[in-house]
């Protein structure tokens, strides 16, 4: 199927034009504008990997979620000590998944990101979330604890 565009009123003064783009057979979309915007945001890090995820797009830095944005809001994981302090922003809500919030992890309606300077800060509110964690192949294998050696391996060497 062709992607399609559909312009949705979110405000008075704020047009919103989503692109829903087709991937298998799901209907995934997001505003394509703002995903220009936040690419540009995090142009200067080599670790940022996009994702098709929770109904929108996903940017993962550092092998983590860092943000999103969906056809409605942008999402910003802020994290558990964060959140409070996010929610208490204006423009701000839990982002609710499956029905219950998700911890950590906000959205912002558009009129909260309207301008590229707060576009930008919430983005780094992502980012300063995700690296401040270990690399998540580095979590894994320590959570795992020491790698062991095929059992082929240890008879060769008398292991």
């Amino acid at each position: 199927m062709k992607p399609f565009v559909t312009s949705v009123k979110r405000s008075p003064w704020l047009a919103v034009t989503a692109t829903a783009a087709t991937a298998a057979g799901s209907g995934v979309s997001y505003d394509d504008r703002t995903a220009a915007r936040i690419r540009a945001v995090l142009a200067p890090r080599r670790d940022v990997v996009e994702r098709k995820m929770f109904g929108g797009l996903t940017f993962m830095v550092n092998g983590a979620m860092c943000c999103g944005i969906t056809a409605e809001a942008l999402v910003i994981r802020v994290g558990p000590a964060a959140y409070e302090a996010a929610l208490a922003e204006p423009h701000v809500r839990p982002m609710t998944f499956t029905g219950r919030p998700l911890a950590g992890m906000v959205y912002v309606d558009p009129p909260g990101y309207r301008t590229a300077r707060a576009l930008a800060r919430w983005v780094q509110r992502g980012v300063e979330f995700v690296t401040a964690r270990p690399a998540r192949a580095a979590r894994a294998a320590r959570a795992r604890g020491p790698r062991r050696r095929p059992a082929r391996q240890r008879k060769a060497t008398g292991a």
